[in-house]
């Protein structure tokens, strides 16, 4: 029995941007180049509408095929892989020591943490949207089995208000999720998270730090170290550490950093 972490750019999304195009483009050619409406107003508006509408549906579709490729864990690049074991990297904790991933998914790094720490005790937590709907509990204790972890929970919960009580962890994680939390502060979420964590306690989240997501993230760092928080460091994976800068442009992933450090 072999884990089954899916992919972080789900099939179902790529095949339906590519079944977009298609359409925009099946319409483009009736509407917009064929006799069907004669030339005037309605015809040009069609063709430039469609016309756009089909060439944002190519470029969109290469770019989650580029991101579903990469991302797969059976492929020849595996960048989820890296991407999990590098963050789980970070993570030791104390024989009996509790540690927390917000937005577990398929439960990848939630085992990865639980596999290097065997003395400790993980609980992976996420709202399994209709997004990702390939993703849920069952999956990662199925995932959790195939491995051999027995260390690990999952459940449900909500990273904007988690249903813990602060100083409860050791170690808190999280990969590509806060970006995806429709909200005008992000930072607010981070501290959530945060206040899970014991003094001493370590954390490593790795996300698309954009400006236009987070907003002044080295005013972040700045702002914890300034609570008593130490090494914080936020550590781009843009450059050799996840992926190459060209990678990274190909695949609009220029903002992802790992925000890390100990409370």
């Amino acid at each position: 029995m072999k884990p089954d972490y899916k992919n972080w750019m789900p099939k179902g999304m790529v095949c339906t941007a590519f079944a977009a195009t298609a359409v925009f483009f099946i319409l483009f050619i009736v509407f917009g180049v064929s006799g069907l409406i004669k030339p005037g107003t309605l015809r040009t508006a069609l063709f430039i509408i469609l016309l756009l509408g089909t060439i944002t549906g190519i470029i969109s579709s290469v770019w989650m095929a580029l991101m579903y490729r990469a991302f797969s864990y059976n492929g020849k690049r595996k960048l989820s892989k890296q991407v999990i074991e590098g963050i789980a990297g970070y993570v030791s904790l104390p024989e009996g020591g509790k540690g927390l991933d917000v937005g577990c998914g398929s439960g990848a790094l939630t085992i990865a943490c639980a596999k290097r720490n065997p003395g400790a005790q993980f609980i992976g937590i996420d709202r399994w949207g209709k997004e990702y709907a390939s993703f849920s509990k069952t999956l990662c204790e199925k995932n959790a089995k195939a491995e051999g972890v027995s260390n690990v929970k999952f459940g449900k919960g909500d990273a904007t208000k988690l249903d813990f009580a602060d100083e409860t962890f050791d170690a808190v994680v999280s990969n590509y999720v806060y970006h995806n939390i429709p909200t005008n502060d992000r930072q607010a979420i981070l501290l959530e998270t945060l206040r899970t964590l014991k003094k001493g306690g370590c954390f490593a989240i790795h996300d698309t730090f954009s400006k236009s997501k987070y907003g002044d993230m080295r005013a972040f760092v700045k702002k914890l170290k300034d609570m008593g928080y130490t090494e914080v460091r936020l550590i781009s994976t843009t450059d050799g550490m996840f992926m190459n800068k060209s990678e990274s442009g190909r695949m609009a992933l220029s903002g992802s950093a790992l925000l890390t450090g100990v409370k």
